[in-house]
């Protein structure tokens, strides 16, 4: 009779605590009807802001593209350079590096230049012409370095053009 007993107390406490388990709840209040929320069209960029700010965007990616690459290429062009023992073939190639690398700078100094004079004819983008002004002459010193066999040396104004399109980013809607 024992376990009786004790199944009877269990069946007992689980009803107990159902009970006070909904004596607990609470019916809902109804909450005075509240206006949706307005969304205005100002603080949305416009389509043609988008694009010029995936422009500048699309000059951030190439010229840190370079740079991440640059490293490792300057130092290599470098490095074949004092080697005495290097073969003919080794310095053809590394003639052409030098030259695959100012080609890449000019190329760079275009898009960039293509990219301030746009800001310069643009009525809604000369408001972050000052921002961006000048990047195209940074570009133009890497390449003046790049062109005096100064590689490592070329990616520090290449570092502040990034740095001056990261500023237009951030100050374009």
């Amino acid at each position: 009779m024992n376990i009786a007993v004790k199944y009877i107390l269990l069946a007992w406490i689980v009803v107990s605590f159902a009970a006070a388990a909904s004596a607990q709840r609470r019916t809902p209040t109804p909450r005075p009807a509240t206006k949706p929320a307005v969304v205005t069209t100002n603080t949305l960029p416009s389509a043609s802001a988008q694009s010029d700010a995936q422009k500048v965007s699309n000059q951030v990616m190439n010229v840190t593209r370079f740079l991440y690459l640059l490293g490792g290429i300057a130092k290599g062009i470098e490095d074949l350079d004092k080697d005495q023992r290097a073969n003919q073939a080794a310095r053809q190639q590394n003639t052409e590096n030098k030259r695959t690398v100012v080609q890449t700078i000019r190329n760079l100094r275009a898009g960039l230049a293509a990219l301030e004079v746009e800001f310069r004819t643009k009525p809604t983008l000369r408001r972050f012409l000052p921002k961006i002004q000048g990047v195209a002459d940074l570009t133009g010193e890497a390449e003046d370095l790049a062109v005096a066999g100064r590689f490592s040396d070329a990616g520090r104004p290449l570092v502040g053009v990034v740095e001056k399109l990261a500023d237009t980013l951030v100050a374009m809607p």
